[in-house]
């Protein structure tokens, strides 16, 4: 039995999450009381025929009582042999309450005493324990539900017994990535950003990438990062790590960070089966 749990704050995508891995064949739940997962899972691999795999969604619907319990839920669900992770979704408090505002939906736990504001710092609190317990965290923020979508049929619906790798472009004005699990800064390296002809292009465009590839100092670094990955990522892989997310940064996420993600996607894609790029400023 594969199962996957799917949890988040509000208004952060899991209901998506569940209709895309339902759609590939996952049999769905969307918020079960954490007392019934050993039970559901029970049930569910002795039924006719057995179910082998199960996506759980579990939030803030639950009490601050019941979600303290997953994590051991979870162990308890490992040692009999159920393939269990967690993948938390999330997204800044701005962007939580503009989904909010747009739809016009009621936070699960707002109330006449508790803005909305209130109800989603509230909630954060509430699921500490179930983001404490996930093997990947997915920042919401910024993606459209497309994007979103492509993303949790990629990195978790397609997900091969092999490390799933993420590479990562982004910009250091923007802030770090929530979902980085190694982070590299390029910022260092010659930036086409003062060359006015390249300003306005991408490191995925043919001129950029000629310019960055003619100085040594960005062939050395992308070596030492390459070096890097090479040793230290089999051993994550090796240590039962289901996603890694090498994220890239250069000042604006446009053109340094964005090129050299692409050249370690090239490289990656031949150590491991699935390995995928993300811009996340284009």
């Amino acid at each position: 039995m594969k199962l996957v749990v799917i949890s988040g704050r509000s208004g952060s995508g899991k209901t998506t999450a569940l209709h895309v891995l339902e759609d590939i064949g996952y049999y769905c739940v969307d918020n079960l009381p954490v007392t019934l997962l050993q039970h559901l899972m029970k049930e569910l691999t002795h039924s006719n025929p057995p179910v082998t795999m199960a996506a759980i969604g579990i939030d803030a619907r639950n009490t601050s009582r019941q979600l303290l319990k997953l994590p051991n839920v979870l162990r308890e669900l490992i040692s009999d042999g159920v393939d269990s992770q967690v993948i938390y979704l999330d997204a800044d408090d701005e962007t939580l309450i503009k989904r909010f505002s747009e739809t016009r939906r009621k936070h699960p736990i707002s109330s006449d005493t508790k803005t909305l504001r209130e109800a989603i710092e509230r909630e954060r609190d509430m699921l500490n324990p179930v983001a404490s317990s996930a093997s990947l965290i997915i920042d919401t923020s910024t993606l459209t539900l497309h994007q979103l979508r492509d993303l949790i049929k990629v990195r978790v619906g397609e997900a091969a017994d092999t490390m799933a790798v993420l590479v990562e472009s982004f910009g250091f004005k923007n802030g770090i990535p929530k979902d980085a699990d190694v982070v590299f800064d390029v910022r260092c390296l010659p930036n086409p950003h003062w060359i006015t002809h390249l300003r306005a292009k991408t490191g995925l465009e043919q001129e950029v990438q000629d310019f960055l590839a003619g100085h040594d100092t960005v062939g050395e670094m992308i070596a030492d990062i390459v070096a890097y990955l090479d040793k230290w990522l089999p051993r994550f892989a090796a240590n039962n790590r289901s996603y890694m997310t090498v994220a890239i940064g250069c000042t604006g996420g446009q053109h340094r960070s964005v090129y050299i993600t692409e050249v370690l996607l090239q490289h990656l894609r031949q150590r491991f089966s699935n390995v995928q790029a993300r811009h996340r400023e284009l």
